[in-house]
């Protein structure tokens, strides 16, 4: 039994399969939309609440609240934050 990933790490599978970014960005997408969805409870704010609060469309929030859907920019993530009282916060590694 010879096994190539006995011993690696699971970032070091992901860098070998080649899909280590494209995991990493999903990840981050469903985090945030899981901390902006746990922010929203705790301040008792629905979806609409927050479209009206950021002037736009409730379509456009069920797609930041995606976690599928990756094609949010940060400055909506940015004014999404803001108005739960939360900071994004970003760094290069």
């Amino acid at each position: 039994m010879d096994n190539k990933h006995i011993g690696s790490s699971f970032d070091d599978f992901l860098v070998q399969e080649g899909i280590a970014d494209e995991v990493h960005t999903m990840a981050t997408k469903k985090l945030l939309a899981y901390q902006l969805k746990e922010a929203l409870k705790e301040q008792h704010l629905t979806k609409t609440d927050l479209a009206k609060r950021l002037e736009t469309s409730r379509a456009a929030i069920d797609r930041l609240l995606d976690p599928e859907n990756d094609a949010v920019t940060l400055h909506t993530l940015k004014k999404a934050a803001d108005v739960v009282g939360k900071h994004i916060r970003l760094e290069l590694v």
